[in-house]
């Protein structure tokens, strides 16, 4: 998961964005809840940086 998310993460990304992304690399627990996994797939087809879990 951190994987994934360290992939999309950027200095020039929205605040919004980035916090998202800090929240979830924040959360106690190896797996993404289904919205969750949605919010980052949604981001990483949006910044470009998809990759297969």
């Amino acid at each position: 998961m951190s994987d994934r998310i360290n992939r999309v993460y950027s200095d020039s990304l929205e605040k919004t964005v980035k916090n998202l992304l800090q929240s979830l690399g924040k959360l106690n627990r190896p797996y993404l809840t289904a919205a969750e996994e949605k919010l980052l797939s949604v981001l990483e087809s949006e910044y470009g940086r998809e990759i297969t879990p």
